[in-house]
């Protein structure tokens, strides 16, 4: 038996503020207590820190494949990077191929991540054909664990699916206890706007914008909801970005719909300045849904404050500027989509205590709590209580850092946020009680972690 003592610091969870120690054995947390004559094996002073949960990030595509290239992050990398940044569980989406199985597209994925995975994951599945098959084997994924489906109402010809295979999805979502993810922006209409641009010569990233508009985004937000509803299904929307689109979310759980958004970091953080960026570097924030003006950051924390907006997530979909986005130079529809992230999460989101616009707690709770919660995995994951896995983060608040591809430990050749300072920083990650961060010294190795099967929302009994 091992023991691991984590004294002096605060503990922060979604509920509570408590100056208490820690006490994990054979990789769970057995206690939380003041003044106990505990012994432990190992003691981590976490004096004048935060003692948190590990982040749980519900959104990552590791080695994806997209436009033709793969996400510069393995599994190996990518969750390498996560531990880095705090974040100790992951859910990436397992991708079923049109015209195969669900279970080829699981099988396959679980082939990329066993072995070599730093910290705990879990999959999502991307419905790419429904059909009367796959809609079958939905059934049999959930009792294995897989309980959540992504949809697409954007990418003709890849991943896109019309308004009735979406319904007869949802509709087989209401039936198993399976949670509906949808990609909400009108890709039909966003491709008639691309071919537009592409004929008047507008071929700059920033029009990867213009095209992607905030009004289809907003449509196509508010479809997902209305069929969701006929179908008497749950709905999770990903990575929403605008305004008018989390109105329509607002909308929906004020009139006591089971409607559940995230937003992500970029959102928060980046805008169309960047995307409009001189020559071709805003390539690097190509991302879809795109990022939208500043203006509209305000009303996102205002929604994450509200719980309009349950979760952040990453949508950590990495692609080198050299190489990869640079496939899009003479035409933007031609750089491939996706952000890098998954390291930056939990910091970034800190700076947004430190700036005013969340608290400590809603700090946790967006980031460890809800995720594990919307996603079957709590109390295992997500907070820091007795029989709760010892995924553990001592966190300095009062470190000063600055992002950088110099320093991050993702597979991709630069920083969303390059050069931006922020306030809070990991010092030491528990994965399961073992150390694998500490003191800037990584101490981890592929297949630490372990695949995890889900339960059902646990927001929906």
């Amino acid at each position: 038996m091992s023991r691991t003592l984590i004294t002096g610091g605060l503990v922060v969870t979604a509920s509570d503020e408590m100056a208490v120690d820690v006490l994990v054995e054979d990789g769970t947390v057995v206690a939380l207590g003041v003044g106990q004559d505990w012994t432990a094996d190992t003691v981590l002073d976490a004096t004048g820190k935060y003692v948190i949960p590990g982040g749980v990030d519900a959104h990552t595509h590791m080695e994806m494949p997209f436009g033709g290239t793969y996400a510069a992050d393995t599994f190996e990398t990518g969750t390498r990077a996560a531990a880095w940044g705090g974040t100790t569980t992951i859910v990436d989406f397992a991708i079923q191929s049109v015209g195969g199985s669900l279970r080829e597209g699981l099988d396959a994925w679980h082939a990329k991540a066993e072995g070599r995975c730093a910290i705990d994951y879990a999959f999502h599945m991307i419905l790419a054909d429904v059909n009367d098959s796959s809609l079958k084997e939905m059934e049999a994924l959930v009792g294995e664990g897989v309980t959540s489906f992504k949809l697409f109402m954007a990418y003709p010809g890849v991943f896109y699916s019309d308004d009735g295979k979406i319904l007869r999805a949802m509709q087989k979502g209401a039936e198993t206890g399976a949670l509906t993810m949808m990609h909400a922006e009108n890709g039909i209409a966003i491709d008639v706007l691309v071919e537009q641009a592409l004929a008047r010569g507008e071929t700059d990233p920033r029009v990867h914008g213009e095209v992607r508009r905030e009004l289809l985004e907003t449509e196509a937000t508010h479809r997902a909801i209305k069929l969701a509803q006929v179908a008497g299904a749950p709905l999770y929307v990903v990575h929403l970005s605008a305004r008018s689109a989390l109105a329509e979310i607002a909308k929906a759980r004020d009139e006591g719909y089971n409607a559940f958004a995230e937003t992500c970091p970029q959102y928060l953080f980046l805008s169309t300045d960047d995307l409009a960026r001189p020559g071709f570097e805003g390539a690097k924030y190509v991302c879809s849904t795109p990022l939208r003006p500043k203006d509209h950051q305000a009303d996102l924390w205002r929604g994450l404050r509200t719980d309009d907006l349950s979760v952040v997530s990453t949508d950590h979909c990495p692609f080198c500027f050299t190489g990869q986005k640079e496939m899009g130079i003479g035409d933007f529809s031609k750089i491939p989509n996706g952000l890098p992230g998954v390291e930056n999460r939990m910091d970034l989101l800190h700076q947004g205590v430190v700036d005013g616009h969340i608290s400590r707690r809603r700090w946790i709770e967006i980031a460890c709590a809800t995720p594990a919660r919307m996603f079957g995995l709590y109390p295992r994951k997500g907070t820091i209580a007795p029989g709760a896995d010892a995924d553990i983060v001592i966190y300095d608040p009062a470190a000063k850092q600055v992002l950088s591809a110099e320093t991050h430990h993702m597979a991709v050749d630069y920083s969303a946020y390059e050069g931006k300072e922020i306030t809070g920083r990991v010092e030491t990650v528990l994965s399961r009680g073992r150390v694998v961060i500490d003191a800037g010294a990584y101490h981890g190795r592929p297949g630490d972690g372990a695949y995890l099967r889900r339960d059902t929302c646990q927001y929906l009994r």
